[in-house]
């Protein structure tokens, strides 16, 4: 099977988020005003995305937040278009995810705060959602370091956990393009992709040819990469039994080969 590229490979550059509302020197922390100039700037320094932190915990109400306000975060999905790259959101909440996707966003990462109407409209306009399945299971132990300060933002960090799957689940079954990635390179490892596929598999209930799809050619076309096509690149890899058969094979494999090189 062919392998998406990470995305170290086709980066977004650097995050966008609202100042102290994000992790520390990750970001390009601005204010309202400064948004949509910003997004020009990285979509000028980037290599066809521009990525940005929809929302975040806010300490002065206790709980997640949108990082601006809705015609900001608009105005921001506007600017990426116009500067002829796609915009991807980070998002917990279910007021920023509600925003940015009748914005217009093309990629929502999480989407923990997705309804079923949301859901209907990310199938109507073919959003792509990048569950993070792995990421949202470690909601628990962020919940409980936060409780004692924030017990609100806690109940509702658990309460997004929880109901996740069948977040991921409506989306799948609405036809809304699905993912696969793990937020690797913060509080995740990365080579946990193979777990991510699992639980796609496992709790959202998606088929197992489309979550091998959604982790390698769907996803390399959707990112802009060639398949096993003469003259593209020569990523694959290669499992000791048909993975169609048996998922958990994935954890397995036998060759990884990268570039025309083999890595393992």
């Amino acid at each position: 099977m062919t392998t998406t590229r990470s995305c170290r490979d086709w980066p977004a550059r650097r995050h966008i988020a609202q100042p102290k509302r994000y992790l520390r020197d990750i970001g390009v922390e601005v204010g309202a005003a400064e948004v949509a100039a910003t997004v020009g700037e990285q979509a000028r320094a980037g290599n066809g995305w521009v990525k940005l932190v929809g929302d975040w915990i806010d300490r002065g109400v206790g709980d997640l937040a949108p990082a601006w306000d809705a015609d900001t975060m608009t105005a921001a999905v506007r600017a990426a278009h116009a500067a002829g790259v796609r915009a991807a959101v980070h998002t917990f909440s279910e007021s920023a995810v509600e925003i940015m996707v009748r914005a217009g966003v093309d990629s929502v990462e999480h989407g923990t705060g997705l309804s079923v109407d949301l859901v209907d409209e990310m199938a109507r306009r073919g959003t792509a959602l990048v569950p993070t399945m792995i990421n949202i299971e470690t909601f628990g132990g962020i919940a409980e370091q936060a409780r004692a300060r924030f017990p609100g933002y806690a109940d509702h960090m658990i309460a997004l956990r929880d109901r996740f799957p069948e977040v991921v689940r409506a989306a799948y079954e609405a036809g809304v393009p699905i993912y696969v990635g793990t937020d690797a390179g913060g509080g995740i490892d990365h080579g946990l992709a193979a777990e991510e596929m699992l639980l796609l598999h496992e709790r959202a209930g998606m088929s197992t040819l489309d979550v091998l799809a959604a982790a390698s050619w769907r996803g390399r076309e959707w990112l802009g990469f060639p398949g096993l096509v003469e003259g593209g690149l020569a990523d694959l890899v290669v499992y000791p039994t048909d993975p169609r058969a048996d998922l958990g094979v994935v954890r397995t494999p036998g060759r990884i080969v990268l570039r025309g090189r083999v890595v393992r």
